[in-house]
């Protein structure tokens, strides 16, 4: 399973970085992404204002089970804050935003 899930954000982070490129975003003409752990933590906890701290916690213990390279630590880094937080949050439910019928 986490094999699929790995293949689909690579898949995620090339399209994002423009299909045929390696989708490395450049700031000031260097390379943000470390492909650390420390690196995607700090990607996931700068995306998602106002985290829990249990959330850090649970980035830095789960990292390196999840991710088993540089190459997929900086494709992880490399997405947009929305995937970045999808990936390791899950979807969130969506709910009605009025009442039901009457």
């Amino acid at each position: 399973m986490k094999g699929v899930a790995l293949g689909v954000l690579v898949a995620i982070a090339l399209l994002a970085g423009g299909g045929g490129g390696c989708g490395v975003r450049l700031i000031g003409g260097r390379s943000n992404l470390t492909g650390t752990c420390e690196g995607a933590c700090a990607h996931y906890i700068r995306c998602k204002p106002g985290h829990p701290a249990a959330d850090k916690q649970r980035c830095d213990a789960e990292c390196p089970e999840v991710f088993s390279d540089r190459d997929s630590l900086m494709a992880y880094e490399s997405l947009q804050c929305t995937d970045a937080v999808e990936f390791v949050d899950g979807r969130t439910a969506k709910s009605a935003k009025t009442g039901p019928r009457k």
